[in-house]
């Protein structure tokens, strides 16, 4: 039970910290739980906890939705969370998930020094940012940083990059929830995780939009990827040693 409360004070933190830099908590979240769970609990517990996290987050920051490119991200963002929670029961996820960071580092770093360009809304570029978080979503347990790099790019203002990231990742959570779900990856003993899932989902969301009021938009952009860059970095050193 000690393992529990130690757990949620972490998850609480990550919570926070996923909410003021924008792309959810789960690339915190998912480093955290490995500490005390199974990699396949993991991915359970991740998508169950991720579900509450962004229906607090589209309640708070619910002004900021744009529903054109959540439609056009979210959709094969869904798609593709199926296929890539499909595949973890076949394919070892070891050195995508050292590909993935590797990945995003070299795409944070980029967009850190090249902080003024952005890349356009196109229904390609947005098809494929979807595309590839879904994937690695379902694969890895941890896709918002890659969707994060797609609406960083878009220099989109902080309502609406979390309003619409949270909205895209509610469907993702909710289709590989129901995969990892049936193939046992939530065990019943992690029920009682539940009612501190949800008062950490609600409380972390809210302290974080209070922290955001008070942060500018340059300032949010520039958290958003050296976040990034930090997490994708200790995630490699981690696997490597």
């Amino acid at each position: 039970m000690e393992k529990y409360y130690l757990f949620v004070g972490l998850a609480f933190v990550s919570e926070v910290i996923g909410t003021v830099s924008g792309f959810g908590s789960s690339i915190l979240f998912v480093p955290i739980a490995s500490l005390f769970f199974d990699f396949k609990a993991v991915l359970g517990i991740t998508a169950v906890f991720h579900i509450f996290s962004n229906l607090s987050k589209i309640t708070l920051f619910r002004e900021g939705i744009d529903k054109q490119i959540a439609v056009k991200l979210g959709v094969p963002a869904v798609a593709f969370v199926l296929a890539g929670a499909w595949l973890t029961t076949f394919l070892p996820t070891e050195l995508l998930t050292l590909l993935m960071n590797l990945g995003l580092m070299v795409l944070s770093c980029y967009l850190l020094f090249n902080f003024n360009k952005t890349v356009k809304q196109t229904n390609f570029n947005l098809c494929a940012g979807g595309a590839s978080s879904g994937l690695l979503a379902g694969l890895t347990g941890t896709g918002g940083a890659v969707r994060g790099i797609t609406l960083a790019a878009f220099q989109l203002p902080k309502a609406v990059f979390i309003a619409t990231s949270a909205l895209i990742d509610l469907g993702v959570d909710s289709s590989r929830a129901v995969v990892y779900v049936s193939n046992g990856y939530f065990k019943a003993a992690y029920l009682i995780l539940i009612p501190f899932l949800i008062g950490i989902s609600i409380a972390g969301s809210y302290i974080g939009k209070l922290i955001l009021n008070r942060t500018s938009e340059t300032a949010f952009r520039y958290m958003v990827l050296t976040t990034i860059i930090g997490i994708s970095l200790a995630q490699m050193i981690k696997m490597i040693l």
